[in-house]
């Protein structure tokens, strides 16, 4: 008999501070605690790290060295572990190849089925599944190699302004600087005229000048300066189309690229109409359609759409009609088998995930997840709750790290970890099932798990304006348009697929009333260990010049530079400012130690020496928000105290200046851009955007975010959030209810919450406890 329980002894990993709790196996068993309790280390970091870590022992060593491996976590000891599955919402690396058919592996079906069942036209032969694959050389259009649309350049887009000469610039798409005059030269060399308006230029010589691809080399004698000899060169013509192409494919400067990407324009292939398949494929059909259409169907009505009458066809169908069926279970049902990957949600990302192991039929594995319940509908997260319940009845263990009350409440045995965040929190409060929370005292979550009062009624502020947002045609939206009142809150709700994010990424500057626009979402400040807390809010630069400002730096003819750890001067040269060195072990995975000469200060010896109310810059950046906010307090930092209170009022005291971007939740890094935000002084009307603040956050978090969103609004602000947590929708001024790409309810809280035929309706009644 296998034991019962998951037993972890002496967990320390990240903020856990020597853990010992015990897990039973075959529950549905919920991490819970505020951001940044350790409730992710030791669900992650600890158990699926120890689980992931026995699978490569497995494994052979030289065939270990060929997969990315994590170290082992820091843990005394894990009894009674199974084999485990992750499902984290992590953003894969995004391409336009990538689609829902691929992550979910329906494509491979669908394909299939086109290749044995289709009906090919007389006399054509039968074409292997890859030939129904944009993705392979056998299936994709020969034009658009698959990608369904084509990058052209226009007379317009290359020359913005006819009435210009090509001396005053006319062709825009041309570099500037030397290059740009060089190819001016050679055109006058050839014999254009390059002083009259573009337009007068006679219709065959403007297309030449623009989309030849001749590239003749001419003599060029340039204008002599009176104060420089200009010898004559050998010059080769470049057509400003060829150059535009050129830069676009090969440069590897971002912002080159950047620059070509503004003159081309993007268009379906008009060989391929952007089905992304070669005419033969796409002259097979099923039930009357080609794969492309089929590929376009919503997943809810691809099911329906499918027909076939031999033996073959049946089968593949009903194979196919099968895996559809979980991904419907989990609200995915408004998602194309071509809808790309980059487009979707974390959370649809991460449930299309939990589809496909709903079908694999694992049993006696341990499901890690990390908030199966985000930008979920209340609506939806019920049907995810039987999903859930399902892989449990299937012999297997479910830990999900999650903050959804309704989904706490539906577990067999909730571990919730804190009290608090980072050094205040990493200690178990209770492990055990869910109605004895409530005789914890310290834990944060007991209060907003067994307290049942309504949201108190608040009154509705008036708003100050109007923003119009549409007709909108885009995803499922069609020809949707949206009144947005300004100065007030306003939350965008409805079920997962309604069209939320689509809507609100219609609001630009350039729309009347808007003003100044900020988006606030959940991506990382910064992809390497460099990025920090203190950099990414400016603190850092303040920070520098305090230390250079001190006597001993001024002595020595330290500027603020010498204590940057990015730049060489003041950084240790032996890890290059990045305070560890990586120890490559070959068949083990690769392990990071402190620098052996800095210790993991960053800085060389001579910068350490320079202390600030005794201490140095390496000890100031390992100060928490909290502790810095006490050490700065009484100093005539007021950029300082103004950067330190906002992170303070967002909730982040606990994150240390110096920690790397790489550490932070999608939460954390929102609240952070928040708090930069929140620290510039008062500016004119704002428009605040926030594509679901609360994902990631405990309902105490939330609280907090809260409190400084309506303090924009009374600042005389405009904030606009797509949320599901109906605790906020309550809360706000104006909602925006949407369904299947149409708008169903607009108006206050009370009364969305009576609308017929709205799915949030019933949701948001009992959020405000109304009849």
């Amino acid at each position: 008999m296998h034991s019962p329980y998951v037993r972890v002894r002496g967990a320390r990993e990240h903020n856990l501070q020597g853990v010992d709790v015990d897990i039973p196996r075959d529950v549905l068993a919920v991490f819970t605690g505020v951001s940044g309790s350790g409730k992710s280390s030791l669900a992650f970091g600890t158990i699926y790290a120890e689980a992931q870590r026995r699978y490569f022992e497995s494994v052979a060593p030289y065939a270990r060295r060929l997969i990315h491996q994590i170290g082992a976590p820091k843990v005394g000891e894990i009894t009674g572990l199974p084999p485990a599955v992750s499902l984290q919402q992590r953003r894969s690396t995004p391409t336009s190849r990538s689609s829902v058919g691929t992550v979910t592996n329906l494509s491979n079906s669908l394909r299939m089925l086109f290749s044995r069942a289709g009906d090919y036209p007389p006399g054509a032969e039968r074409l292997d599944s890859d030939a129904f694959s944009p993705n392979t050389a056998a299936g994709a259009c020969p034009e658009c190699h698959g990608l369904g649309r084509v990058h052209r350049t226009t007379e317009e887009s290359l020359v913005p302004d006819p009435s210009l000469s090509i001396r005053e610039g006319a062709i825009a798409a041309w570099p500037g600087a030397w290059q740009g005059k060089n190819l001016r030269d050679i055109l006058d060399t050839l014999g254009h005229d390059v002083d009259v308006p573009w337009r007068e230029l006679p219709a065959e010589e403007r297309e030449w000048i623009l989309f030849t691809d001749e590239q003749p080399v001419v003599t060029v004698h340039p204008v002599r300066d009176a104060d420089r000899i200009q010898r004559p060169y050998q010059g080769t013509y470049m057509s400003a189309h060829r150059y535009v192409m050129k830069t676009f494919a090969d440069t590897k400067s971002p912002t080159l690229r950047a620059k070509a990407e503004r003159f081309l324009t993007s268009a379906p292939c008009p060989v391929c109409g952007g089905s992304r398949l070669r005419p033969e494929s796409m002259a097979v059909t099923v039930a009357g359609r080609t794969i492309a259409d089929l590929a376009a169907l919503p997943l809810a009505e691809l099911a329906g759409a499918l027909g076939g009458t031999s033996e073959a066809a049946r089968v593949l169908t009903e194979d196919l009609t099968s895996r559809i069926s979980p991904v419907l279970e989990l609200g995915l049902g408004h998602l194309s088998l071509d809808r790309a990957t980059p487009t979707l949600s974390t959370g649809e990302l991460q449930r299309l995930r939990l589809a496909t192991q709903l079908r694999s039929g694992l049993f006696g594995v341990v499901y890690v997840l990390d908030e199966p319940s985000a930008g979920l509908h209340p609506a939806d997260t019920e049907a995810l709750l039987t999903v859930l319940a399902r892989l449990k009845s299937a012999g297997n263990s479910v830990f999900a790290v999650e903050h959804h009350l309704d989904v706490m409440r539906a577990a067999d045995w909730l571990v919730d970890v804190g009290p608090r965040a980072g050094e205040h929190g990493g200690r178990v409060l209770h492990s055990g099932p869910v109605a004895d929370l409530a005789k914890v005292k310290e834990s944060a979550t007991a209060r907003f798990l067994f307290d049942h009062s309504p949201v108190p009624a608040r009154e509705v502020r008036s708003p100050l304006g109007e923003l119009k947002v549409g007709p909108a045609t885009r995803h499922n939206l069609r020809d949707v348009t949206a009144e947005f009142p300004l100065g007030v809150f306003t939350a965008v709700t409805g079920v997962s697929g309604s069209g939320k994010s689509t809507l609100i990424g219609e609001i630009s500057e350039e729309l009347p009333g808007v003003g100044r626009l900020v988006s606030v979402d959940q991506k990382p400040i910064g992809r390497t260990p460099r990025s920090n807390l203190a950099t990414y809010t400016g603190l850092f630069d303040v920070v520098r010049k305090v230390f250079a400002a001190t006597d001993e730096a001024r002595q020595r003819g330290y500027g603020v530079g010498r204590f940057s750890f990015n730049v060489p001067g003041g950084r240790c040269e032996t890890c290059q400012g990045e305070g560890f060195v990586s120890v490559e072990l070959l068949f083990l995975p690769s392990t990071y130690a402190p620098c052996p000469d800095c210790g993991g200060a960053r800085y060389n010896p001579e910068t350490l020496q320079v202390t600030y109310r005794e201490r140095n810059i390496a000890q100031v950046l390992d100060l928490t928000v909290e502790a810095a906010a006490d050490f700065f307090a009484d100093t005539d930092t007021p950029a300082v105290a103004r950067s330190l209170t906002t992170l303070l009022d967002v909730g982040l005291g606990y994150l240390r200046l110096g920690q790397p971007a790489t550490e932070l939740s999608g939460g954390e890094a929102q609240r952070i851009k928040l708090a930069s935000e929140l620290q510039r002084t008062r500016r004119a009307h704002t428009l605040y955007l926030l594509d679901e603040p609360t994902t990631g956050l405990h309902p105490a978090d939330v609280e907090v975010l809260l409190r400084q969103l309506h303090g924009l609004v009374d600042a005389g602000h405009t904030v606009i959030v797509v949320e599901h947590d109906m605790a906020v929708v309550a809360g706000a001024d104006w909602v925006i209810d949407l369904d299947a790409g149409r708008i169903v309810a607009t108006g206050p809280p009370r009364d969305v919450a009576g609308v017929a035929g709205s799915a949030t309706a019933p949701y948001l009644r009992r959020a405000l406890a109304t009849p």
